[in-house]
């Protein structure tokens, strides 16, 4: 990611609609499937750390959340906004003991384009203990690769049988997998296919008018309050993967 995209997503994480509502769905997936709540959370490429900051808003004990982040500017960051452990680190050799952890969240990392993905999961279940929670977010759909893509370093977005067949394949089970942000999608297509289609066009990453972000946040959690009554919708911006290690 440029330096610059962390520094927006500083400023902009703890009030953006898109912030706030992929933290929620990550905050529901752990919810579902908690892992061993006796053992720490890890969140992989936790940049600087507004979802750390909402797990322990959520769970109060920030000795059991743990992060790590490559840029260590930002994991400074994140340190001091979460009060939790923030290592700088690798995914693809994560510095932490075998089983260490009950559950992994990593948000928008595996699409990097530094990261092998194979590597990333084969390290995620190394440190997950048996029985322990994986969830990812990860953007959706080829065809919507945009200047946002560029300016965030994300070189791969995925279907969900191409992710649910890729967590299979490193040995995950119990594979959950949705689309989300679907409601916002034909406004998604044509942010960035038409009005940001430029290739020097910033990332989606900015404040919004107070009016506008309550609007995308209202409905992105309409969308969540459906869902969470059994709806799943065929195409969506991101998928949200939960699954177990056995």
């Amino acid at each position: 990611m440029e330096t610059a995209e962390y520094a927006l997503m500083d400023v902009v994480e703890d009030r953006m609609w898109w912030y706030r509502a992929v933290h929620a769905r990550v905050l529901d997936a752990l919810a579902r499937r908690p892992g061993d709540p006796s053992r720490p959370v890890l969140d992989a490429g936790c940049g600087t750390g507004g979802l750390l900051r909402r797990l322990g808003e959520r769970y109060g004990d920030r000795r059991l959340l743990v992060g790590v982040e490559y840029f260590e500017p930002a994991a400074r960051r994140a340190r001091a906004k979460s009060g939790a452990a923030v290592a700088v680190g690798d995914v693809h050799a994560l510095p932490f003991p075998d089983g260490a952890f009950g559950a992994v969240l990593s948000v928008d990392v595996l699409c990097h384009r530094l990261i092998e993905p194979e590597r990333g999961l084969a390290e995620m279940r190394r440190v997950l203990a048996p029985g322990g929670t994986l969830v990812l977010n990860l953007p959706a759909f080829e065809w919507l690769k945009s200047a946002h893509d560029r300016r965030v370093h994300n070189a791969r977005r995925t279907t969900l049988r191409a992710a649910r067949a890729q967590l299979a394949e490193a040995g995950f089970a119990r594979i959950e997998a949705r689309y989300w942000n679907a409601l916002l999608l034909p406004l998604m297509v044509v942010q960035r296919k038409l009005l940001a289609a430029r290739e020097e066009a910033a990332s989606d990453v900015a404040p919004y008018p107070p009016w506008l972000d309550r609007t995308l946040h209202g409905v992105t959690e309409l969308e969540r309050r459906l869902a969470a009554l059994g709806l799943r919708y065929p195409a969506g911006g991101s998928v949200l993967l939960v699954a177990t290690r056995p």
